[in-house]
Order: structure tokens, then sequence, then C-alpha cells
């Protein structure tokens, strides 16, 4: 544990506007250390919360956290905030499980005025209090704190339009890095990276005005343009896009100068209009492995694992696989060499989908579209109606914001591009915004689409390579982290299917343990495993062997295969890592009430309720909502028990 003895003398958040420059500075190092110190430990998004030390401090000398509102945008750089906003004694409890959040949440304190995790949202909820503000003729500030890389995202665009045109006193604070969770793309991040030295300005300043004066009326031309609403340096500095929008832009501002950014912070709060403060700073600041790698330390894994999150049972079967996203960015490159229509699309996470490897060797045939779900999608759809086979490759969390476009612009054309939906099912410490909680539900309601869900890296490779084989939008939707392989001795290793090679065609699955006990477990994707396993233990207790049976494909269901299931099978219990509702138990529920065979069969369902899951180790949440080994286990025995 750092010491830090200004930061736990301190009466936080109101005592900072009070402290001297030199104190703010000495705090700034004191929340450094302490941030680096818990999510080292903790894991978490170290380098986004470094680079903000100074404008947290800054942001508070200025502003009443509790009767102005700050938004910060996605939320992940928000721990400084969260120090300097009465939760100092709590922060070591960051992301551990009944903690501290990640990300700004209103219900842990008054200082979080808006819930955040996923980017581009700032500007739009920061306008909306503002003009509720205006309504009630109220008097405080309202601030968004947004990023360069989600101020690309048409969200934020589409915000800062609105807010130009409605006029409201609101302020927007860009915090100008250079990097989203990779370096920045496209031609806005090149346009606000311009940083021109002051003698070249002067230099191209002179050169303008020697040719303007050398035309008629020169010298009245040229002293109309000094006095004009825009600067000259605007011309060529980033100030020029903003005014278009209707904003007073100041800056750039050194977002590291606590002094510096406190005037201007001052200044911002006298204009009755949006405000845009320009502020540059360093992702990683002040530890030297996060800014010389501010991509790999933009979130890091827990070095102290969270003992709670232990359930009484391991999970999983044989040795584990290389991961999901690893397999999938290495069949695709491999894909990739034998069909040179296989193009990858990805929305600022080619690292984190596993497709920096086919970046690096298919640069012609890759796309980082940016924080820019929907045209990624709407991108690849362009691509495919010229004969080529995208694939994109998005967190499920995230390919949410591309549904309208899935629809429209894929489905309803039936063009044939690849959805891979990665970190879907529970994600763990980053809690309700990044589980990937819903997609089954809402993909398997769009016609003309394919859903395959593996349950292990096998069997994803296999999928993959099915999918952009289809003449049909396909999605695949899997898991974070790795599986485990069925085992290959044991006592009721006879029972295990032995698995075909070939690829997977939709609507049809494998049945991967044959029973005894007229009780199969349907399991889609991930938890196919785990299912197995939660068979074998059941039965080495009771005698009573329940058969497993992977649908692969959620939509078009096996229903052949589910219908001599259910001629064979008494009672059923399906199991998913999505929400129940409209997921891939109602699908077959859907589809034996159709048939009318819920009378001769008894149905039970393991899956993810009806409520947002709070962050917590993966396990642990799965033991929580009784998706883990023994969960399973216990499912299938009262089950049993009751036939």
């Amino acid at each position: 544990m750092v010491k830090t003895p200004l930061l736990s003398s301190l009466d936080l958040p109101g005592s900072i506007p009070a402290l001297s420059l030199e104190d703010k500075q000495r705090l700034a190092q004191e929340i450094r250390d302490t941030v680096i110190d818990v999510v080292t430990r903790n894991g978490g998004h170290l380098a986004p919360s470094l680079g903000v030390v100074e404008l947290t401090i800054a942001l508070l000398s200025c502003f009443d956290p509790v009767e102005d509102s700050i938004v910060w945008d996605v939320g992940h750089q928000s721990y400084p905030w969260k120090l300097l906003t009465g939760r100092a004694g709590q922060f070591e409890t960051l992301r551990r499980y009944g903690g501290l959040s990640g990300f700004p949440k209103r219900a842990e304190s008054p200082c979080d005025a808006f819930g955040t995790g996923h980017a581009s949202t700032s500007i739009s909820a920061a306008l909306g209090m503002a003009a509720a503000r205006d309504l009630a003729g109220g008097k405080e500030h309202v601030v968004a704190v947004i990023g360069d890389g989600a101020l690309s995202g048409g969200m934020a665009l589409e915000a800062l339009n609105q807010a130009g045109g409605m006029g409201k006193r609101l302020i927007v604070i860009l915090n100008d890095n250079k990097m989203a969770i990779s370096e920045n793309v496209g031609a806005l991040s090149l346009f606000l990276s311009r940083n021109l030295s002051h003698r070249r300005v002067m230099s191209i300043k002179q050169q303008v005005a020697r040719v303007i004066t050398r035309l008629p009326k020169g010298e009245s031309l040229l002293e109309a343009i000094k006095k004009g609403e825009f600067s000259f340096k605007s011309f060529f500095t980033p100030g020029a896009l903003f005014e278009a929008f209707q904003f007073n832009y100041i800056g750039p501002v050194n977002g590291h100068d606590i002094a510096q950014l406190e005037r201007n912070l001052q200044a911002a709060k006298q204009l009755d209009m949006p405000v845009l403060l320009h502020v540059r700073t360093r992702k990683g600041k002040g530890y030297v492995p996060a800014e010389q790698d501010p991509a790999h330390f933009h979130g890091i894994s827990a070095s102290v694992p969270d003992e709670v999150s232990v359930p009484p049972l391991p999970e999983g079967l044989g040795g584990e696989g290389p991961g999901f996203s690893r397999t999938f960015g290495e069949t695709l490159c491999e894909l990739a060499e034998h069909d040179p229509r296989i193009f990858a699309i990805t929305a600022a996470m080619p690292d984190g989908t596993g497709l920096q490897p086919f970046r690096e060797r298919f640069p012609e045939r890759f796309a980082d579209v940016g924080i820019c779900e929907e045209h990624a999608v709407t991108f690849a759809a362009g691509l495919a109606t010229r004969g080529y086979r995208p694939v994109v490759a998005i967190y499920s969390t995230f390919m949410q914001r591309a549904y309208d476009q899935i629809i429209h612009d894929v489905c309803l054309q039936s063009l044939p591009v690849t959805l891979c939906l990665d970190r879907a099912g529970l994600v763990g410490e980053d809690g309700p915004t990044h589980h990937g909680a819903f997609d089954l539900s809402w993909l398997r309601v769009v016609p003309n689409l394919a859903i395959f869900a593996p349950r292990d890296e096998a069997s994803l490779r296999r999928g993959l390579a099915s999918a952009v084989a289809l003449e049909r939008p396909v999605a695949l939707r899997y898991p974070r982290g790795a599986s485990r392989s069925l085992p290959e001795h044991g006592e009721f290793a006879s029972a295990l299917v032995p698995q075909s090679s070939a690829l997977p065609m939709p609507g049809r699955g494998e049945l991967l343990l044959n029973g005894n006990a007229g009780v199969c477990i349907l399991a889609a994707g991930q938890r196919a495993m785990p299912c197995v396993e939660a068979a074998l233990l059941t039965a080495r207790k009771t005698g009573k062997l329940a058969s497993v049976f992977d649908p692969c494909w959620v939509k078009p269901l096996p229903e052949e295969q589910i219908l001599e299931l259910a001629e064979t099978h008494t009672a059923f219990l399906l199991v998913e890592d999505n929400a129940r509702m409209g997921g891939f138990s109602s699908a077959v529920l859907e589809f034996l009430a159709d048939r009318d065979l819920l009378r001769k069969l008894t149905v039970r369902r393991l899956g993810l309720p009806d409520r947002f899951i709070e962050h917590g180790p993966v396990r642990r949440l799965r033991s929580d909502v009784g998706l883990s080994v023994s969960g399973i286990a216990a499912a299938l025995s009262r089950l049993l028990g009751e036939r």
C-alpha cells in the first residue's frame, strides 16, 4: 500500500480548490502512485486514468462535482475522479466483486453525473443536462470530457452538431492523446494531431500577408482578415473545425499543467455559449512502461486474484486451449492465404479481437474504422456487394450499436458478411456495460441471419471457415478467454461421442455425450463443455448419466436432431450464457411448442436472469447465476430427481 499523506488528510472533494499549486502537484503524484498500486493488483484501465490526473484536479478546483455535472466519456479514465470524490477509502475494492465499479456509476456516487462504459456518449448526455438546466432556470455548469478516439464516433459528431445549433451553455473538453485503445485512425485524428509550431505558423502568415498586400486594396483586405471572426491561426489548427460547429474553441492547452488548465477552465465558465477546450495529454503519464506502450497498458489483468471468486469446484475438463480471440485471428489469416476475397474489419480494437496479425500480413485487406461500429457493418456490406467476404470483428457489447445496419444493410439484402462477436457472455470485472449478455436475443429475430456459437477453439475454427464459405450473413459469437477439451479417459469416457472434423453446416448440431438417464442437456456455445463435466460429475454421484447435445447453430436450429432427442428423452435442460429471454432456450421452447411436444417433455432452463449482472470475476458471476459446473450439476440433479 503506497503512502498518501496529503490525499489521506483532505476532506474530499471540497478542500481541493483551496490547495496551493505545489500541493496540487503533490496530490497528482499521490494519485498516480495509488492508481498504479491498485490497478496493477486488481487489473483495470491504467494508462487512460494516468493521463487525466492533472485534468481531474483542475476540474475539481473549478467546479462543484455535486452541483455541476461532469460527464466522462467511456469512463475508463475515471479512477482519479473516484479517488478525489469521496471514494479513496474504498479504492482498494476497485473492480473487485462487490466493490467499486471500473466506470462512472450514478448509484455509486452523486458525483457521477452519468453512467458510462461505451464511447461517444458524453456530449449527447451533457447537452440533455444543459437543456434540462435551462428549462428549470438553473445556473450550474455542465462539462463533457471526451477523448479524441471517442470523438470520431458518429454519435459524438451528431451531438456536436446539435449542441452548436442549440447554442446552450456547455463545456466540452477534448482530451487529445492520439489514442483510443490502440492508436487513433482516420482523417479527424490526423486533423486534430496537427501541431504547427509557432515559427511555422508565423512564416505562413507572413508569406500569405505579402501576397495579399500585392493585390488591389490588399492592405484593406489584410486588415479585414485580421479583424475577422476566425483568427488566422484557426485556419491551420483544429479550431476551424469546432468553430464550424458553432463552438468557441480554446486551445490546445497542456493537459498536465494544472495552472494553465485552471485558467482556461475559468475562462470557459464565463462564456454563455458552447465551448470546446482542447487539452493535450499523454496516455500513461508518469508510469514509464505505460508511456512507452499505452496500448498494452490501456487495460491490464489483475496480478492478485480475487479469492472470493473461486467456486468450490474447478471448471473445465482437459487442457486449456489457446484462447478464442487468438484462434479467430490465426484462423482468419490461414483462410485469407487461400481466399483473396476475405477482408477483415474492426472498430478500434485490432489487438483485443486478435486481428493484429491479419493487419500485419494483409494490410490491404484490413480496415480499423475507429469507434464507428455502425459504419463498420455498412462498409462491410458495400464490400460484399462487390464479391468480397468481409469479416467484422467487434465485441458483443459494442456490436449492439450496429443493430440497424445489421438488419437493413446486411440481412435485408442477404449479403455474405460474417459478424464475429467477441466477448460474448459474461466478461468479468468490466461489468454490465461490457457483458455480452443479449446478442443471441437480438440477433435471433433477424431474417436471413445464421448464428453459430462455438463451444471451443476447434469448433470456432470450423465455424469460421464455414461462415466465410456461405452465401449469406452469418454471426459467430464466442467468449473471452479459453475453453477446456473433452476428457479422453475416465469412468464414462465410452459415452463420449467422437466428433467430426467436417465444416458445420447450418441446422446440424453435435451430440457430445450419449447418456442413459432420459435427460438431455442442450447447451449453446461455451457452456457446452462445462455441461459435459456437470453430467459426468452427477453420474459419478448418482449413476445416472445425462446426454449432452451442442446445437452449434442457434439459428437455424438443428430441428431434426432436437426432434430425435425429444423422442428418446423425457426431459431437457437448456443452458446458455445469454439472457434467457429471447435467447437459445426461448428458440427451443418455441420450436417444441409449435410441435405440441411440451406436454411430453419436462423442460428446465439455465441462463442469465432478467437483470444487469454486476462486475466481478467471471467464475464468481457464473456461480451466482447457476452457470458454473456446480450450478449446472445442481440443476441437473434436481431434474433427475423430478424424473
